[in-house]
């Protein structure tokens, strides 16, 4: 390794690189290069930007403020665009604003905005004697995020949840970008917050005693959320009630909804475990409900004397059973839902005198009841081809009305009530677009790409009528592809700045997340990620054959382990696309798989594969974007990272596009975009920054087929 001066010798020249000008523009910086072996199953591999990790030198900073300059002066054309984009964008926003309000114990909850404030406000009113919301109640404030964001940078709120005495908030909050959580209490009496109560806290809960805590702490070195804390408000130090030694697991504490049971929750990606305590019994210990057992995955609610297990065991897509709180082992299984092989069971809801279950079929939500007291099913019915569903957060056990939230590519976000007696849908609130948006001038559908070993790929498709057929239109598509999370086909305001600019709008559903159930992520993940990369290539091409685009009006985006997706299909068919946004991209894989020390990297063994043994290594080393980056030409390339992200290190996206600019062929812009300044995995923490940096990117991205205004 070089020696310190040799390191500070580069600095001045990496510094003036930065503002470097020849006659055809900016010169993009050089990061300097320095020996690094690795021995890896017998080989030396050299690595000369290894350096960049020392996130202290200051030599790498002044190598990212370089790339950010260079980024600066290649798109300084773009600037005016840019901002009539954010222009246009906010305008469609209604910033002065009011959550649906929702009813916990004697309160109602919601979060308002206030135009030009960042951060959203959280509040309650007293209900009325009905339990019905009064809009007369006094408003309580629990937490203004822009007070607590004052003098700083960066602000994210953790979570917050208020004791069942309704005295207490806690809350938790990070004002660095690192997931780094400092949990706190507030009385809702006096407005007095606590001093912090401990650091790092991933989960926490209340117990039903209003003054006892529990909550979940990570490693410091791993983040691995791997201790488990009990704590008396009125007195005493926290003790350790479960300590998750198993590298591979990670662990959270929550409740059952009926709050008769604290839960602490220990996951690996193929195998789960719980164990439960009465809320009542604050000072009790936990008891295992199964203990773990390889490939067993099951989670579990609680409803009037019965564990409700939504399992795995000998079901695929999961099936539902219940089981005597005394014995719940499996000869006590009594089945409720049965095991489906084109149905994903995704979740439960128990009510007093419903079940709610949350299903995924052909890539698309849907919601099921069940009537305790009739015994039949009602299936909750949705108006589009093509939506998105989530369960919307009906905290009270007794309620008789389950929420949820509803949107499609082209229905904005919107709140209903469905009357789980009756099936009757009542819609709440919808998110309302300014500027006069008109869903009926745009059009949804659903394709299906063949991929190349015969499977169909489900496509979602929105666009603004009137495009034409032809190959001519530009298109956007995006894909994620990991960890067995599905994309929903959800609406997006700022997307009409695409759509009515022409633009095709598609999400690629590719194997590896769970939208055709769960074997869909089993096919595309360890020995069979290669499916997840070529899903998008074998879309890409069905797109431009079926001629909704052409090769040089295709442009693709993809974050975090889409970035990954972003890096492997660029190099594996850098021809097919225009231009490529590669956000906050898990590009480096063999060096942050390799080093068990960094965050995410034992437990994710078992997503993408051990490297300690060859196959794996092999295997993932045949597709790691960082360590096949070639001589050859590459499309238009926007990378965009945070110094301070902790679950996709920065120097990733900063090695990759050290060594990429030493190996492109073409004269493609090739540009780094380094928050320097406190941001997280998803950029800026305040709503108008983060839809200035969603300018940014659109006026690019639209800039690389030709449009620029």
């Amino acid at each position: 390794m070089p020696t310190r001066s040799l390191r500070l010798a580069g600095l001045a020249a990496l510094m003036s690189a930065s503002m470097s000008l020849t006659a055809q523009g900016p010169v993009p910086p050089v990061a300097k290069q320095f020996e690094h072996i690795s021995v890896w199953h017998g080989e030396k591999v050299n690595d000369p930007w290894f350096w960049l990790r020392e996130k202290t030198n200051p030599e790498v900073v002044a190598y990212l403020n370089a790339e950010n300059a260079y980024t600066e002066a290649m798109t300084a054309g773009l600037k005016p665009f840019s901002e009539a984009l954010y222009k246009e964008m906010l305008g469609r926003i209604k910033q002065t604003d009011l959550s649906v309000p929702v009813r916990r114990g004697a309160f109602h909850y919601y979060s308002r905005t206030e135009e030009g404030k960042q951060y959203p406000i959280q509040c309650r009113r007293k209900a009325a004697p009905s339990g019905a919301y009064d809009e007369k109640a006094a408003e309580e404030i629990l937490l203004d995020q822009n007070e607590l964001a004052k003098g700083l940078k960066f602000l994210s709120l953790g979570g917050m949840t208020v004791s069942d005495d309704d005295c207490t908030l806690l809350f938790s909050t990070d004002a660095t970008g690192f997931r780094q959580y400092t949990l706190f209490t507030k009385d809702l009496a006096t407005g007095k917050v606590s001093a912090p109560l401990a650091e790092r806290v991933t989960s926490f809960t209340w117990a039903s005693d209003g003054r006892t805590v529990f909550y979940v702490t990570e490693d410091a070195v791993t983040k691995r959320s791997n201790l488990a804390w009990r704590l008396d408000l009125q007195g005493g130090k926290p003790e350790m009630v479960f300590d998750e030694k198993d590298e591979l697991y990670r662990i959270g504490v929550g409740r059952t909804k009926d709050h008769k049971f604290l839960l602490i929750e220990c996951q690996s990606t193929d195998t789960w475990e719980a164990r439960y305590l009465a809320t009542t019994d604050s000072k009790g210990a936990f008891k295992v409900l199964l203990p773990r057992e390889k490939g067993h995955k099951y989670d579990l609610e609680h409803r009037e004397g019965l564990f409700y297990i939504r399992t795995n065991k000998g079901a695929k897509n999961f099936r539902l059973v219940t089981a005597p709180v005394a014995t719940p082992d499996p000869k006590h299984w009594k089945e409720v839902l049965p095991h489906r092989a084109d149905v994903l069971l995704e979740g439960m809801e128990p009510f007093r005198d419903f079940l709610v279950v949350s299903e995924k079929s052909q890539g698309l939500d849907r919601f099921r009841i069940f009537d305790m007291k009739q015994k039949t099913w009602r299936d909750v019915g949705f108006p589009e081809s093509v939506y998105a569903a989530f369960p919307g957060g009906t905290p009270e056990y007794t309620s008789s009305a389950f929420r949820f939230s509803y949107q499609s590519m082209v229905t904005p976000a919107s709140i209903y009530d469905c009357d789980m007696a009756t099936g009757k849908q009542t819609l709440l609130k919808q998110v309302e677009v300014l500027g006069g948006y008109d869903k009926g001038q745009y059009m949804t559908e659903r394709l299906w790409a063949t991929a190349r070993d015969g499977v169909k790929v489900p496509l979602s498709v929105v666009y603004k009528k009137g495009v034409k057929r032809d190959g001519s239109a530009p298109l956007f598509l995006y894909a994620y592809g990991s960890y067995g999370y599905g994309q929903s086909a959800t609406f997006s305001s700022p997307r009409l700045s695409l759509l009515d600019r022409g633009m095709v709008y598609v999400i690629a559903h590719i194997r590896g997340g769970n939208e055709m159930g769960e074997a869909w992520h089993d096919d595309g993940m360890l020995m069979k990620k290669m499916n997840t990369f070529t899903d998008f290539i074998d879309s890409a091409d069905f797109l431009v054959k079926a001629k909704w685009t052409s090769k040089d009006r295709l442009v693709i985006e993809g974050g975090s382990a889409g970035g990954l997706l972003m890096g492997a299909v660029t190099n594996l068919r850098p021809d097919l696309f225009k231009a490529v946004h590669s956000a906050v991209p898990f590009v480096d894989v063999m060096n942050t798989m390799m080093d068990a020390s960094l965050p995410l990297t034992v437990g994710e063994y078992l997503e993408w594969g051990n490297p300690n043994e060859k196959a794996a290594f092999d295997y993932m080393r045949s597709y790691s974007p960082y360590d096949n980056l070639a001589k050859k030409s590459y499309p238009a390339i926007l990378v965009t990272s945070s110094f301070n992200d902790s679950q996709v290190m920065y120097w990733e996206p900063a090695k990759y596009v050290a060594k990429l600019r030493t190996l492109k062929t073409d004269g493609n812009p090739l540009l780094l975009k380094m928050k320097m300044e406190p941001a997280g995995h998803g950029g800026a923490s305040g709503r108008y920054d983060a839809l200035k940096d969603k300018a940014f990117e659109t006026a690019w991205m639209l800039s690389q087929v030709g449009i620029t205004k």
